[in-house]
């Protein structure tokens, strides 16, 4: 959307909203968020490394997580829903309190890979996402989005 439309009297306030990214941290505060995700990958992977029962394994569940954008294929609001609940801290938890309390090792290092994918996109700026587009992130707008705004 160009500059022009958003003062334009006659485009709809819907469609100025819808267009319109969310903001997203920006600053000092995007570093310390993307910062966090970089300790929580190195984190998960030290632990993985550690406990983990191997590489190739690692190699098979790290990019599961990417499966959630499939929602996409229902739309904006279904792809944020499942994007973000593949990529929120809230479902390894679980996992990893699950899996240590089973006791399921392979629970428990699924749990870390996922962190290290959490983790990773985070550190390159791909955040929880908005409803209102894909490039619409809580680190900010990323992709078309950003080059749009």
């Amino acid at each position: 959307m160009s500059v022009i439309a958003t003062f334009d009297r006659a485009a709809s306030p819907a469609r100025l909203v819808a267009d319109t990214p969310p903001v997203g941290a920006s600053g000092a505060a995007r570093a310390i968020l993307r910062l966090e995700g970089a300790a929580a990958l190195t984190a998960a992977l030290a632990a993985y490394a550690h406990w983990g029962p191997g590489w190739g394994v690692f190699a098979l569940l790290f990019l599961v997580p990417d499966l959630s954008m499939l929602g996409y294929l229902a739309g904006p609001r279904v792809g944020a829903a499942a994007y973000n609940a593949g990529h929120s801290y809230l479902g390894p938890a679980i996992l990893a309190a699950a899996g240590l309390m089973a006791p399921a090792p392979l629970a428990t290092a699924a749990a870390l890979v996922w962190v290290v994918h959490i983790g990773f996109d985070r550190l390159l700026g791909y955040g929880l996402k908005y409803p209102t587009a894909f490039g619409h992130t809580h680190l900010g707008a990323i992709g078309r989005a950003a080059r749009a705004f």
